[in-house]
């Protein structure tokens, strides 16, 4: 069944943002930047047609997407010949998101248009986002997208973004592709990258970020009324929601609940400067035979901006560049008896939480990304037994308080293993789809 002969959802005070004829329930597969970083020969983007095809296969309705909002409408910069390819040598391949393979060329405004053209030949909505104060930009062969980036005052960025997203929206308008949106972001997980630039990091970021938001928010909604727009929150912000703007047309959050993970990241100062990487304890517990050191392990000169245009930082991406899967997997497994109660506890008060929040202010409530975390593209924990089950968790929970859309797993995607694994993305989708109509049914 086409996403378009699904049920709709019922009328409800957004209608005039949120059309009616979009579905009961998005069945979201998280397509972020690689949609466009990824089209080379063999890569999993080189064909759009074939990656919808497989989706709606696996129950997918809806992709969620970076859409260059910047880059084509705020940068002045010529899209036509965009170079995109890896990080620069071997830095970076062995993760998840920033393994390309090979480097490619696009006319960026011609491929964001092939995609909602795809997404209407097989009945698929698009939520149109940016991830480009995040990482986006890591992945062209030239700087200057960061550069154009970074030269905007960070008090205007999401002013900027939102005249952007509107100037793609009457982009689509013109060509007769608006009825594939189902609903714009200003930015991905707002509170973690450039968008935070100049504030005190030891301030609430949620909370501090709200004035920025708010400008870019009520932006949107003055040149676009018509047209439901949001941010995005990475985890759940339970002890900040005083820190949202108003007028989010809907709530879109991303309930990572690491638990083992964090035992892992956190064991190994994962998310540091590097000054502290213990050297000796990843050698012995983690490592491949082999592995140059950790100072050694870096962009070259002429691609160190890179470094700074991703907010995924150096003693990560060296583990999970060097690490062996199996031992990194095993590490997980090993002590998951200690975090198991605590990760359910949390996701299911997460969704919980964010679920009242969203009917509180009468907005649909949509989990855009998460679960366990950021783990190495051939490792295999969430992947396997357990992960698999929390995403089946996960699903029901949000089928039970009624959300209007989530993803299966955020590696249930084209440029992920999991995406092999249809039976599970079947089933899921299946869960949340009929979940979600009985919910709405009572």
């Amino acid at each position: 069944m086409l996403a378009d002969e699904l049920p709709t959802r019922p009328s409800s005070r957004l209608d005039r943002r949120i059309g009616v004829d979009l579905p009961l329930t998005l069945t979201v597969t998280l397509w972020d930047f690689t949609w466009y970083t990824r089209t080379g020969p063999g890569e999993p983007f080189s064909d759009l047609d074939l990656a919808f095809t497989q989706a709606t296969e696996r129950g997918y309705n809806t992709v969620r997407i970076c859409a260059m909002p910047f880059l084509l409408f705020g940068s002045g910069l010529d899209t036509r010949g965009l170079r995109l390819g890896p990080l620069g040598g071997n830095y970076a391949r062995r993760t998840r998101w920033y393994d390309v393979k090979v480097a490619t060329v696009i006319d960026a405004r011609a491929h964001l248009l092939e995609l909602f053209r795809a997404a209407r030949r097989h009945g698929c909505y698009v939520i149109v986002s940016s991830w480009e104060y995040q990482q986006s930009s890591a992945f062209s062969l030239d700087r200057d997208w960061f550069d154009a980036l970074m030269a905007v005052d960070p008090e205007t960025r999401p002013e900027v973004l939102a005249q952007s997203h509107s100037q793609l929206i009457d982009l689509l308008r013109t060509e007769g592709l608006l009825d594939r949106v189902a609903f714009v972001e200003l930015h991905n997980e707002v509170q973690g990258g450039h968008l935070t630039e100049g504030l005190d990091p030891e301030l609430d970021l949620v909370v501090a970020l709200r004035p920025r938001l708010q400008r870019g928010i009520d932006r949107f909604h003055a040149l676009q009324p018509d047209v439901a727009v949001t941010v995005n929150y990475s985890g759940v912000p339970i002890t900040s929601w005083r820190g949202l703007p108003t007028g989010l047309d809907v709530l879109v959050v991303h309930p990572y609940i690491y638990g083992v993970l964090d035992a892992l990241v956190t064991g190994f100062h994962l998310r540091g400067d590097g000054n502290d990487f213990p050297q000796e304890l990843a050698d012995a517990e983690l490592l491949r035979p082999g592995a140059p050191r950790f100072a050694a392990w870096t962009l070259g000169e002429a691609d160190a901006w890179k470094l700074t245009a991703t907010i995924v930082g150096k003693p990560e991406i060296y583990l999970h560049d060097w690490c062996d899967p199996d031992s990194f997997d095993r590490f997980l497994y090993d002590h998951y008896a200690d975090y198991r109660w605590g990760m359910g506890e949390k996701l299911a008060e997460w969704i919980g939480a964010a679920a009242d929040w969203a009917e509180t202010n009468g907005v649909p409530l949509v989990l855009g990304e998460g679960w366990i975390g950021y783990t190495p593209v051939h490792g295999n924990f969430e992947e396997g037994p357990v992960g698999r089950e929390w995403c089946r968790f996960a699903v029901r929970a949000a089928a039970a308080v009624g959300v209007w859309g989530s993803v299966v797993c955020s590696n249930a995607a084209p440029h992920h293993p999991m995406w092999s694994d249809v039976e599970l993305q079947r089933q899921c989708n299946e869960i949340l789809t009929d979940g979600r109509q009985r919910s709405a049914e009572h």
